[in-house]
């Protein structure tokens, strides 16, 4: 069953200014329990940083996160994003496209309002799935 991405997207999300350091908003991930924050400007969307990106881009690499700042370490435009009236197909088929696990959802006029997951369409698409079980479960910590 098809659905819009406002009904399914995680809207309690996490937003930096693209020069807060990566140890910041490594904390503000931690503190939140979420994976990503949108790098933004009021609403000025100017990139996504992930879990992941903090871990291969700059750990990794050896860099100090508490010297690094998102912006230089996000994704950045051109993102591949979605509107909330977008629907739940369309977002798969970015996400196979694109081979991203995460897409920000904004207004029309590109101010950030929220993101959806993988997880979050397996939740809703695929509610057996065992990636929609994972989803679900309470953090582990």
């Amino acid at each position: 069953m098809t659905r819009r991405i406002r009904d399914v997207m995680s809207s309690d999300t996490a937003s930096v200014e693209p020069m807060t350091s990566v140890a910041r908003a490594a904390r503000l991930m931690r503190e939140r329990d979420i994976g990503d924050v949108l790098v933004a400007y009021d609403c000025d969307l100017f990139g996504l940083l992930t879990d992941r990106d903090i871990v291969l881009r700059a750990v990794a690499e050896g860099h100090d996160p508490e010297a690094m700042t998102v912006g230089s370490l996000c994704t950045r435009p051109p993102l591949v994003t979605l509107t909330p009236e977008d629907t739940t197909e369309h977002a798969v088929e970015l996400m196979r496209q694109y081979a991203v696990r995460r897409l920000p959802v904004v207004e029309r006029g590109g101010c950030p309002v929220g993101v959806v997951s993988l997880g979050d369409l397996a939740a809703v698409e695929d509610p057996h799935s065992a990636l929609a079980d994972i989803s679900r479960a309470a953090p582990t910590h």
